[in-house]
């Protein structure tokens, strides 16, 4: 792509949409004199820096809206898709998917909120960093630093963790040992897009032996938009705008530093329009005191009462109209998911956009949602690929997101890991 090489003030007068990689102007034809600090350092023309970028609940449709300069750009002149999630497509599950490779019935993250019959710690929360629940999978920057490869967090689910630790008992959150990414900043959702990306430019300012080569940086408001209002609203186009600003903001800072990069853009799921006319009543079909149901929405995990398991199967095994349900030893395979203890007894599953519901809902409501079946077409998650390392205006066949974590450990220089649920054979063709 010729913008790739020309000089950073064409690449910025092109509006900053392919203002990286370039060639820096100490090793371009000399025409002029070079920029005093083009490049913030020779090693950043040698080894690119990785970014992985994640923008909660953005489906690949969300790119047909018109707001997306930036990122429209990236999926044309790199490698875009369509991925699926995980089952089940939610927040947590799907982001630690994401950096360690496995699915979440083999990494532990198995929802966003978890009870598990062998824990002595509290009930996970999306609030929980106890590295407890997440030892199970080792996350790719943990890989990286210990391999010698300085990594850098903006936010990503898990980044908080001191990852192998043990919490010391007695202590007010204190942990022995474990590893951490470098540089990482506790989730706050007040911090705003353009603060997000200005930090990770900041860290990208460092001289080599500072500076990140495998950094993560997380948007959430396109999820919440679609939360609170529907994927079909103006509040998710609005913040699927503002989202992209961001990613110029982030293209132009790293233009002005003369760093190139590898960009990878995911989402963790899409999102599903919802109303509080398709509801099904746990209530209407369990007697009470016979189970325990923990998570709700677009699926139920429900754990019976001891002595009250036949009751609460020939409950569950009876058809409902829009759910189904499965004891979790017979959940289908195809979502490799039920044999992680944290999994409940039973898995109920709604229709796509219906919401299972322990009781009916006391006010009426509209807006989105997420945790249905990995492989509908609403839930599916955008993926871009853009930088030195990738072919030019590729489109590749929808491919699973333990995929993404093969591909990272490529660009960052990891060797291959054959115990991972993916692999990187998505990618091999394009892959410079």
């Amino acid at each position: 792509m010729k913008s790739l090489f020309a000089p950073l003030a064409a690449a910025l007068a092109l509006g900053g949409c392919t203002a990286y990689p370039y060639t820096p102007p100490a090793l371009a034809p000399v025409t002029r004199p070079a920029p005093p600090v083009a490049v913030a350092d020779p090693v950043a023309a040698e080894a690119p820096v990785t970014i992985l970028i994640s923008i909660d609940g953005f489906r690949p449709d969300y790119l047909d809206r018109g707001v997306t300069p930036h990122l429209s750009r990236l999926a044309r002149d790199g490698v875009t898709a369509s991925m699926r999630p995980s089952f089940p497509s939610k927040t947590f599950p799907n982001h630690w998917t994401l950096v360690t490779g496995l699915v979440p019935d083999h990494h532990g993250i198995v929802a966003n909120n978890i009870d598990d019959p062998t824990a002595t710690h509290p009930s996970f929360t999306m609030a929980t960093d106890d590295p407890w629940w997440w030892n199970a999978a080792e996350p790719i920057w943990v890989t990286a630093e210990k391999a010698g490869i300085r990594t850098a967090t903006m936010f990503w689910p898990g980044s908080t963790v001191a990852w192998g630790s043990v919490r010391e008992e007695g202590g007010h959150h204190r942990v022995a040992g474990g590893t951490r990414p470098k540089d990482w900043q506790q989730f706050n959702q007040a911090v705003t897009g353009d603060q997000r990306v200005d930090a990770v430019i900041d860290w990208l300012r460092r001289p080599a032996a500072t500076r990140p080569r495998l950094v993560t940086l997380y948007f959430d408001t396109v999820d919440t938009a679609g939360h609170q209002d529907g994927p079909d609203s103006p509040g998710v186009t609005a913040a699927v705008a503002d989202v992209d600003r961001s990613i110029g903001r982030l293209i132009t800072g790293l233009a002005e530093l003369g760093l190139r990069a590898n960009l990878v853009i995911v989402a963790d799921h899409g999102m599903a329009a919802t109303s509080s006319t398709r509801t099904v009543l746990l209530d209407r079909i369990l007697a009470p005191g016979d189970a325990t149901i923990g998570e709700t929405g677009p699926y139920a995990g429900i754990m019976p009462v001891p002595g009250h398991e036949a009751a609460v199967e020939r409950a569950l095994s009876a058809r409902h109209p829009h759910m189904q349900c499965w004891r979790k030893d017979r959940i289908p395979a195809r979502f490799r998911y039920g044999s992680n203890p944290r999994v409940p007894a039973w898995l109920c599953l709604a229709e796509t956009g219906w919401s299972i519901l322990k009781t009916a809902p006391t006010e009426p409501f509209a807006g989105g949602n997420h945790g249905y079946d990995n492989q509908a077409p609403e839930m599916r998650a955008l993926f871009i690929a853009h930088g030195p390392a990738f072919a030019e205006g590729k489109r590749l066949p929808a491919f699973d997101n333990v995929d993404v974590a093969p591909l990272l450990r490529d660009l960052i220089g990891l060797p291959a890991n054959p115990r991972l649920d993916g692999s990187d054979a998505p990618f091999r063709k394009v892959l410079r």
